[in-house]
């Protein structure tokens, strides 16, 4: 075990180490860390990288950036936090939010509760004691009474499955794992795979600096221009000052900014209203387009129009018909896969050195040791030379990261048995047969559809006001009750069902990866109408939960 903060005993009894162990240092474990820590509890956090920051400690590929505006994509625990830290875009980039996140793990001194290169290989339950065994693959074991996964929502790095992958004799990155000191990619032929978010917000830089880009998509998506601008000192003032407000109106909306759709309906206002309405959140940028209007992500016809405004928006920057047509999603919903936030994706198409594959048509045969093979629609294959081959093929997102550790609960179950045919979470906070052990933004929960700071701190805030509560009546435990876990599962299935979602092979649904259940893995009612269901149960004494 690595030094952990020695300020109380364990906290229901029974020889512990710790009284909780945190896995991940990204932006939830950072406040699960200040949190629990200022509760006056044991703690004991592990992060696999080198430093705090999670997802934008290890993505760092030119073009990161997040679409979420940067001044409700921060902390709201500490006001002085927010009056003190000026940032300077609307949508910062990924060295700007690490930047951030540094200064928030100094000025709360949070490194000294965390190992960081440790990364968690098992966590076993011990029904006798009550106590987590935490194995890491430094050889440690660490005992503690409470579990909490901060281990990311997008975080298990994905590689597809594709022949010869392993045998390809160039340089060979993946937009999750990009090198630290970074790649100069100046006059080398690159070959990208993948067209999601990564993909989309890569494609640009890559663009500018290699000889040529070859970009292999088999799906293409929905991306907005970012309308990014730097911030001046006059509206950093007025957001500062608006802090309380904007935090307020944000824990009441769907996706926790302060953003809300328009008053109607789609189709309850004229074409000219339509299209200003649209206009409106096509320039807000990104994600935002989706909540233009309230039937949008609900109403199949009102979805088509949508689409067909941001159609029009692509067709009218890429100068090839043909290449715009291969652009253009026609498999999904707009909405229903993560809109990307893009700086001049679509243009990029119109240079010289960038060609498209359509891999529907045109499939990846194989990986050889100079490039890609892809087979012609005739018969027949094409060599395409590399030097670089870029995977920006995202992650097995929202279970991965757990799935992939040898978790056991009460009588030897895996975790990865408990979600064989399916995920399965209570509120996205806890999982029957694993008693004490809390994810944060985990499955059920409206995790990455809404503001992951202020969800992560709702989850945090929750946990340590539950173990609180534990402490404070003399109990030693906490999990769902089956029956309970399995209706919040299906009402999750049904109020997805009322939303056009199900209509993607999306990574919400898990279909980016072989043989996972196709499952809508989250709540889909919005960030503020979750929050409202899940006090209901809080204060009706912990509903289908069971306490002993």
């Amino acid at each position: 075990m690595t030094g952990p903060e020695a300020s109380s005993p364990a906290a229901t009894g029974g020889d512990s180490d710790v009284d909780v162990v945190i896995v991940g240092a990204g932006i939830a474990g950072m406040y699960a860390v200040h949190r629990l820590r200022g509760d006056g509890l044991t703690l004991q956090a592990f992060e696999a990288g080198a430093d705090v920051g999670g997802t934008w400690h290890h993505n760092r590929y030119p073009g990161a950036r997040c679409d979420v505006e940067s001044v409700d994509y921060s902390y709201s625990f500490s006001d002085e936090l927010q009056q003190e830290w000026d940032w300077s875009e609307r949508y910062a980039t990924q060295p700007e939010i690490l930047r951030y996140l540094h200064h928030v793990a100094d000025r709360f001194d949070l490194r000294r509760s965390i190992a960081f290169h440790t990364r968690v290989t098992a966590a076993h339950y011990d029904e006798n004691a009550n106590l987590w065994t935490v194995t890491t693959d430094a050889g440690t074991t660490t005992t503690c009474r409470f579990c909490v996964f901060a281990s990311g929502s997008l975080s298990a790095v994905n590689y597809p499955d594709i022949p010869g992958r392993e045998s390809f004799a160039g340089t060979v990155l993946h937009t999750a794992a990009w090198p630290h000191e970074g790649v100069d990619l100046t006059g080398r032929r690159v070959g990208v795979i993948g067209t999601g978010s990564s993909g989309i917000q890569l494609v640009p830089e890559v663009a500018r600096e290699a000889a040529h880009v070859t970009v292999f998509q088999r799906t293409p998506n929905y991306s907005i221009p970012a309308a990014n601008r730097p911030t001046d000192d006059d509206e950093r003032r007025a957001q500062k000052a608006g802090y309380a407000e904007r935090r307020r109106k944000s824990r009441l909306s769907g996706g926790g900014s302060p953003f809300v759709p328009h008053d109607k309906n789609t189709l309850e206002v004229d074409d000219a209203e339509r299209e200003r309405v649209y206009e409106h959140y096509w320039t807000l940028g990104g994600v935002l387009f989706s909540k233009a209007f309230p039937d949008q992500m609900r109403n199949e016809d009102a979805n088509a129009l949508a689409r067909d405004f941001a159609e029009r928006k692509i067709r009218a920057v890429v100068d090839d018909p043909a290449v715009a047509d291969e652009l253009i999603p026609t498999d999904h919903p707009i909405g229903t896969k993560r809109i990307v936030t893009d700086s001049g994706y679509f243009q990029t198409y119109n240079r010289d050195n960038v060609d498209l594959v359509n891999l529907r048509r045109t499939p990846i045969e194989r990986i050889t040791p100079s490039g890609i093979d892809t087979a012609d629609p005739g018969g027949g294959t094409t060599m395409r030379d590399l030097d670089v081959l870029i995977f920006a093929t995202g992650f097995d997102a929202v279970t991965g990261a757990m799935d992939r550790i040898d978790i056991r609960g009460s009588g030897g179950l895996t975790i990865h048995d408990a979600w064989a045919d399916g995920v399965q979470s209570y509120l996205g906070l806890q999982v029957a047969g694993f008693p004490n052990l809390f994810t944060v933004n985990g499955p059920g929960s409206p995790g990455v559809l809404a503001n992951m700071v202020l969800t992560s701190e709702d989850h945090v805030d929750w946990i340590a006001g539950t173990i609180g509560h534990l402490r404070s009546k003399g109990l030693e435990s906490i999990e769902p009750d089956p029956e309970a876990e399995q209706a919040w599962m299906q009402r999750c299935g049904q109020l997805a069902a009322q939303t056009l979602f199900p209509r993607a092979d999306s990574w919400y649904m898990g279909a980016n990866i072989p043989g996972k259940p196709r499952v809508f893995m989250l709540y889909s009612a919005g960030f503020g109408k979750y929050r409202e269901e899940l006090a209901e149960i809080t204060d009706a004494g912990y509903k289908g939960f069971q306490l002993r």
